[in-house]
Order: C-alpha cells, then sequence, then structure tokens
C-alpha cells in the first residue's frame, strides 16, 4: 500500500506542479519543437505513473488480503476474531472487488479516451471527404516560391471552399483547405506562406498530437498537465508551423498573411505593421506576429533548449526510479 501511495502521489506531484514549469520555459516558443516534446513526455509521464500505483495497489490487494481482513476483523470483534473468520471467503471477495472496481475504472477512462479519438478520427475523414467534393483546386498564381506550383499549375494538395469567410486549414492525410474569402485578401507570397505553414503540420503530424491531447484533457478535465497541456501544444503547435513557413516561403510574407487573416484586411507588401493592427488581430496571431517579428536571440534559445533537453531527460527518469525504488515494498 505505501509503494502504491508514494507512485501516486510523484504523479499527482507531476501532473499538478510541473504544468506551471514548463509554461514558463515554452511560454516564448525559443524551440517549439522540443517545448511539444516535453509537454507530451509530462503527460506520459503521469500516465505512466498513475498506472503503476494501481497496479501496485491491485498486487497488494491480492497478495496482502489476509493481513487485511485480519486488521479489520480484529478491529470489530477485537479477540473474538479468528483465522476462520477473518480468512472467510467473504473478506477475499470484499478486497478483490476493490481491486476489480479500481481496473473497472481505468477501463472506462481507456474507453472514453478511444471513443473520442474514434469519433475525431470518423470526422475528420467526412470533413476531408467533404473537402474533396466540393471544393475545387487550387491553382498557382504569381512566381513559383520553393516548393511551390508555378503560374497556372494546379496544387493537387489544396483546394478552395467558396464561401466568404476567411480561413486556411489542413485536414489528414494531407488536403489544405482555403476559402475564397482568404484568397480575395491575400497576395500570392502571402498565399505561398499560409500554404507552407500547413504543410508544416502536416509533416509534422501536428494533427494526431491535438487529438491525443484534447482527448486526455476531455477525459481528465481537472488534470493540469492535461488540462493546460491541450493549450500549450497546440499553441506550440502554431510556433513550429510558423517557423517552418518562415524558412520555406520567408518571414515578412508569413508575417503579412497572419495580419490580413487577423483582421479581414489585405496588407500590401512592405506597408508598416500599425499597433492597432496586431491588436485588430487578436492575441493569439499578435503574440505570433511580434515572436516573427522578434525572434528569440540565439544564446536565449540555446539555454531554452537546455533547460527543456533537461526536463525531457530528468522527469522519465525520475519516474522510473520512484517506480524502482518503491517496487520491493
Amino acid at each position: 500500500m505505501a509503494a502504491a501511495l508514494l507512485v501516486f502521489v510523484w504523479s499527482a506531484a507531476v501532473a499538478w506542479k510541473v504544468p506551471a514549469v514548463l509554461t514558463r520555459l515554452t511560454r516564448g516558443g525559443g524551440s517549439a519543437r522540443l517545448g511539444i516534446a516535453v509537454w507530451l513526455i509530462a503527460m506520459v509521464s503521469v500516465l505512466a505513473s498513475g498506472g503503476i500505483a494501481l497496479a501496485f495497489l491491485i498486487r497488494t490487494a491480492v497478495t496482502g488480503w489476509s493481513h487485511v481482513a485480519r486488521v479489520i476483523c480484529r478491529s470489530v470483534a477485537g479477540g473474538a476474531c479468528t483465522p476462520v473468520i477473518y480468512r472467510s471467503a467473504l473478506f477475499e471477495i470484499g478486497i478483490g472487488v476493490a481491486a476489480v472496481l479500481a481496473s473497472a475504472a481505468v477501463g472506462v477512462l481507456a474507453w472514453r479516451y478511444g471513443r473520442r479519438l474514434q469519433i475525431a478520427q470518423r470526422q475528420t475523414r467526412a470533413h476531408a471527404e467533404i473537402a474533396r467534393l466540393t471544393g475545387r483546386r487550387l491553382s498557382g498564381s504569381g512566381t513559383a516560391g520553393p516548393g511551390t506550383a508555378g503560374p497556372g499549375t494546379a496544387r493537387p494538395d489544396a483546394v478552395v471552399l467558396d464561401v466568404p469567410q476567411l480561413a486556411a486549414y489542413c485536414v489528414p492525410p494531407g488536403i489544405i483547405v482555403v476559402t475564397s474569402g482568404a484568397l480575395s485578401i491575400l497576395a500570392p507570397a502571402q498565399l505561398t506562406a499560409v500554404l507552407a505553414h500547413e504543410r508544416a503540420h502536416l509533416a509534422g503530424r501536428h494533427h494526431l498530437l491535438l487529438a491525443l491531447t484534447r482527448g486526455l484533457a476531455a477525459v481528465f478535465p481537472g488534470v493540469p498537465v492535461f488540462a493546460r497541456g491541450q493549450g500549450e501544444v497546440a499553441r506550440l503547435a502554431e510556433m513550429r508551423a510558423d517557423d517552418a513557413a518562415a524558412e520555406r516561403a520567408g518571414r515578412r510574407p508569413l508575417i503579412e498573411a497572419l495580419l490580413a487573416m487577423g483582421t479581414g484586411t489585405a496588407v500590401t507588401p512592405m506597408m508598416a505593421y500599425p499597433a492597432t493592427a496586431l491588436a485588430a488581430a487578436g492575441y493569439a496571431v499578435a503574440a505570433r506576429v511580434e515572436r516573427l517579428l522578434d525572434p528569440p536571440r540565439r544564446a536565449s534559445q540555446v539555454r531554452c533548449a537546455l533547460a527543456l533537453g533537461s526536463v525531457l531527460v530528468l522527469l522519465p527518469l525520475l519516474s522510473v526510479l520512484v517506480a524502482l525504488a518503491v517496487s520491493g515494498w
């Protein structure tokens, strides 16, 4: 029982205390890919430690039922308690039921999680099929950038939905959807940056990461590492896609595209970016634009990577050491 309690306390400490530390380390997005990995490893550590605590609890219930029965029996009957009583099938069944109930609770949570993933996957496939059927292929225009099609050619991975709303997003396994409303305000270079951003999401399997973290947040809504981690992974995924798009299509066209999509107004190349435009773009877009305008310095990126790398190594290592230390109890 002591072993199960200690491992559970460690799992709870990671789940409640580590998110605040990780939020500070990943706030600036100095190493977005590493930040995503650290958040994921924290979630896995909590799940693994919780599973180990449950295993210890079941083992204690199975192997130590007679001792527990004796303690309970003597606390009730005193000296009248004999081995014949506390070793009876009634006590054995009671302890077994407790272990089964704990296992069943875990099974229900796992089923709910798997069910949510299945529903999300089915909805994604349906959305992709609708995009294929109702959208038209996006034709290239202007000068072909890196990885883009030339003038008048079609981009087979991108489709246009004829709706006025401003939107650009990707749908696995590899479709990028752009609305006609977005096309009306994006210059060719800006559109190239948007497509590069969405391709980075697909290449990084960000849709899968978001589905996994959203499922955990839904199943464990009160656990900070899952509840907060869902939003942090999504934010870092956007930053990682921004970095890839900036490398592929240029930083300035990406900034212009973000401002255009955020404000709903076309942004011409080489124009100044007033503070009012950033405010109108909304907090999330403004934070991404500011990061692109003033990227973290090299020294800051190295410090951030070292700190995140240390957490990435130490967190699972400490979880394993805690489990090994108490396994003999």
